[in-house]
């Protein structure tokens, strides 16, 4: 009955899921003739008749760049295993071709038992790895009916979303149930997993495998070649992964640290493609003269202010390229609970991150316990901060040094993950 009333639920706001699905966006990538996969119409895969199935599932853009490193290592390990890569947005999708070398990508279907069980028809997976906490209830129901095991790894739950399944707990079990492995990222999540009834004897604490980044040579190269359009000699702080709401304080924050710092650059890379025009647009209305990294191919005008990352796949060289970084989605309230600061962390970027961060609850805390990280709790005291950084550089330098640390002393959740799942 339970089972059924979920189901009901879901197809009710299935129609409007499916619709910003499947909306073409300006500049961001669409689903196209594909959208049959998301119903469980799935190609078949290439594979050879007595290779074992593996299907990881990373929901989105952030879940399978965290993963790559670690299907890279799986692959190499077991060359004669097929890996099917799942994800659910065309985003992610694209993201996830990278990975085609290795890996065959598929759109994740809807959690609708026929749609699942179609899937599983055609791949016919020998295990389910599930990249971070993407639990959906019919999903993991026909997967284990089908007999085959499932493993959460980088499980991570905020206090928040604890509570918030401790309300629904019957439709939590639903999906918590089929769950034979939890490879959790912190101790933390692994205790809020038990609260919500997860048997101890599932769980296991692997670290996060957000930590195991490799900085690429030509990354610091990228960076250094864009920092020598936007103006060596110029202060350069990127205001990354920002959201609707949250430009209009960068802006303000911008507009404060000019005051005393006129030669002061902003880079603003919003997180969805699709707003690129729009918050060029609110840069023109502010007062500030932008320039557009697509368009931009040489020695930027003195007279620009704000320069728009439109372009995807490059944060790490926009980070590489600038003195400081602002951690979006952690100014607007509790809508989207901060981004990863572990990437400028591993760069040597020094990071400030606004008051909402609960989905980095435990990393932001440990850089805090490290005198790693700033955090602000508004646009005007995020300006006093960085120019407190630009004016004082033996303090930044403690903090990228201390971020570099934290980094590295964490490292180790992909060899653990792997461990695990090479022992099956």
């Amino acid at each position: 009955m339970l089972r059924l009333l979920y189901t009901l639920i879901l197809t009710l706001v299935a129609p409007l899921f499916l619709y910003g699905l499947f909306k073409r966006k300006s500049g961001k990538p669409s689903v196209g003739k594909r959208w049959k996969e998301h119903f469980g119409f799935t190609p078949e895969i290439v594979r050879k008749e007595d290779q074992p199935v593996v299907w990881f599932h990373a929901v989105s853009v952030g879940e399978v760049i965290a993963v790559t490193p670690l299907i890279r290592r799986y692959a190499s390990a077991n060359p004669n295993h097929t890996l099917v890569v799942t994800t659910t947005t065309p985003t992610g999708a694209e993201q996830a071709d990278k990975l085609a070398d290795i890996a065959q990508h598929r759109y994740m279907p809807l959690d609708f038992s026929f749609a699942i069980k179609g899937f599983i028809k055609r791949i016919r997976p020998s295990e389910l790895i599930i990249v971070e906490t993407e639990l959906w209830p019919n999903t993991l129901s026909s997967v284990s009916r089908a007999g085959v095991p499932i493993t959460v790894i980088n499980a991570r739950l905020s206090e928040r979303s604890c509570q918030n399944y401790a309300k629904v707990r019957p439709f939590f079990w639903l999906a918590a149930q089929h769950i034979d492995t939890l490879c959790c990222q912190f101790e933390a999540d692994a205790e809020r997993f038990i609260r919500l009834g997860v048997e101890k004897s599932r769980i296991l604490v692997t670290g996060s495998i957000k930590f195991d980044i490799t900085v690429k040579p030509e990354t610091q190269t990228d960076g250094d070649h864009l920092r020598s359009i936007l103006g060596p000699d110029r202060p350069v702080w990127v205001a990354a992964s920002t959201h609707e709401g949250e430009e209009e304080k960068v802006l303000s924050a911008h507009q404060a640290l000019i005051k005393n710092q006129p030669n002061a650059l902003l880079l603003l890379v919003p997180r969805h493609p699709e707003r690129f025009n729009r918050v060029e647009q609110l840069c023109n209305e502010t007062g500030f003269s932008v320039e557009r990294k697509s368009l931009t191919h040489q020695l930027i005008s003195p007279s620009t202010s704000v320069f728009l990352g439109d372009t995807m796949g490059e944060m790490m060289t926009y980070l590489a390229a600038s003195d400081l970084c602002f951690m979006g989605g952690s100014l607007i309230g509790n809508k989207v609970g901060g981004h990863n600061v572990l990437e400028p962390a591993a760069l040597g970027t020094a990071c400030i991150t606004g008051p909402s961060y609960f989905n980095f609850t435990q990393v932001v805390e440990q850089m805090l316990n490290a005198q790693a990280i700033e955090v602000v709790n508004e646009e005007h005291q995020l300006a006093d901060i960085l120019e407190a950084l630009m004016q004082n550089p033996k303090r930044r330098e403690a903090l990228e040094h201390s971020a570099k640390q934290v980094v590295k002393q964490s490292q180790g959740a992909i060899n653990q993950t792997l461990d695990e799942l090479m022992s099956r």
